[in-house]
């Protein structure tokens, strides 16, 4: 089945040193390399993980990136460029507008 054009939803919650942080981070990257549009959408603990390199080498390589303003705001994290900051509005939106949407938790 192609994948080229399909798009891919992914929530991370957990901090950037847990293992599943990673496991999302890598399946975002083999995605945009099958051409899949990926959206990635950091909430809770992953919110401390927006510096993260991988992650912005994400975001230049075209995953569209999203963080929980809330999350941030809790965590004293400036929003900023790193992320599109908005609620859980942008979360239903992904749910019901991608092909797929994985979560890790």
């Amino acid at each position: 089945m192609p994948l080229r054009g399909k798009k891919l939803g992914l929530l991370i919650s957990v901090p950037p040193e847990h293992p599943n942080f990673n496991h999302g981070l890598r399946l975002a990257g083999t995605a945009l390399g099958q051409g899949v549009d990926v959206y990635l959408y950091c909430i809770d603990e992953a919110v401390k993980g927006l510096g993260d390199p991988r992650l912005q080498r994400l975001k230049t390589d075209g995953v569209k990136l999203f963080a929980c303003a809330y999350g941030a705001q809790r965590r004293n994290i400036p929003v900023s460029e790193r992320a599109a900051f908005g609620g859980l509005t942008i979360v239903n939106d992904l749910i019901a507008g991608t092909d797929r949407f994985v979560s890790f938790n």
